[in-house]
């Protein structure tokens, strides 16, 4: 009896505490369940070869200004209700619930943006204009990856021996503050706003000699949609410059864009940050710290970049971006891969 109860207790935590190996599993499964739900010519549309150049070829601008004036993949509109919910399935097997609600927001901002800008469009704007692309043939353990992509938001995973890369990761919101009038509200990303404006405001006239790169902001994140990046100027303040409580502020505003992943996820992402040393990660700012002025950060560390810039639209349309300098599109997991396959 003791050994049963046992058995349930570990079972239990196992199912509370998944490894990367489960969520490749979880991964591997609904993107399954997804393919077979799908006719021919829906799967010609959502299915790629691994190794073809479109793999590393992401964007977050309208479609219209991509190669050949499209976007990709199996778009939502082509899909019937059963294979939206077996998309959206697909994306809470890696993306928290906190995550998952950002993505179903900017997405929802799309139709704003439709009312918005009226007669004036010159993009289409449609929150059913977001696309799936599945990289080879998912499984378990084998080497396969996938992409949720459209205006906005772009998720890239690979996943290789049950391993997972989660990056390039770009996210983004316009209007950036939808207001609906009292009480209706709509931030898609406050946090990674309204935090980092708080830090920089924190700061003293010393350190802030330190962590402003300049005075006007970059019109947009310098690293765009770039297939592989490397670090840029090794600029700003460092960790070990700001008081506790500022160290406070500026890990929450790290943890917000990593816990947008499940929490096995995360904690493997900060993990990565902890081991590459917290001292040698330096926060940089740019432009006003006012709301709805033109502005800029980004939090770079020895292996990752944080990039955010709001100057578009009033200072009302944000892009942000996570990049790994060794990680992105799972290089450093193929490396591994093949060093141990030969």
């Amino acid at each position: 009896m003791k050994s049963v109860r046992l058995l349930a207790v570990v079972a239990a935590f196992f199912i509370a505490n998944p490894s990367f190996a489960d969520v490749a599993s979880d991964m591997a499964r609904s993107a399954n369940a997804l393919l077979a739900s799908l006719d021919k010519e829906q799967i010609s549309l959502a299915t790629f070869k691994f190794n073809g150049e479109e793999r590393t070829y992401w964007h977050f601008i309208p479609a219209e200004m991509l190669k050949g004036g499209h976007r990709k993949g199996l778009q939502i509109k082509q899909m019937t209700k059963e294979q939206r919910q077996l998309t959206h399935a697909l994306l809470k097997t890696v993306l928290s619930e906190s995550g998952h609600t950002k993505v179903k927001n900017i997405m929802f901002l799309e139709d704003i943006l439709f009312v918005l800008e009226g007669k004036n469009r010159r993009f289409v704007r449609d929150s059913e204009a977001y696309h799936i692309l599945i990289f080879g043939k998912p499984s378990n353990k084998g080497t396969w990856g996938w992409r949720f992509e459209g205006h906005h938001v772009s998720l890239n995973y690979t996943i290789i021996d049950g391993k997972l890369s989660v990056v390039p990761s770009f996210w983004a919101s316009n209007p950036a503050v939808a207001d609906f009038g009292p009480g209706r509200r709509l931030i898609a990303l406050e946090v990674e706003e309204f935090a980092a404006r708080k830090l920089r405001n924190s700061l003293s006239t010393e350190q802030a000699n330190k962590a402003v790169i300049a005075d006007k902001a970059p019109r947009d994140i310098l690293t765009s949609a770039l297939p592989e990046v490397k670090a840029l100027e090794n600029a700003g303040i460092a960790y070990g410059e700001l008081n506790k409580d500022q160290q406070t502020q500026l890990t929450k505003l790290i943890k917000e864009y990593i816990n947008r992943h499940r929490a096995v996820v995360a904690k493997e992402d900060w993990g990565k940050i902890e081991k590459g040393g917290l001292d040698k990660i330096r926060f940089s700012w740019a432009g006003s710290t006012k709301a709805f002025e033109p502005h800029y950060y980004r939090v770079q560390g020895p292996t990752f970049l944080l990039e955010y810039a709001n100057t578009q639209n009033g200072a009302n349309h944000i892009h942000a971006t996570w990049r790994d300098f060794n990680g992105d599109f799972g290089r450093d997991l193929l490396r591994e891969h093949v060093k141990k396959a030969h």
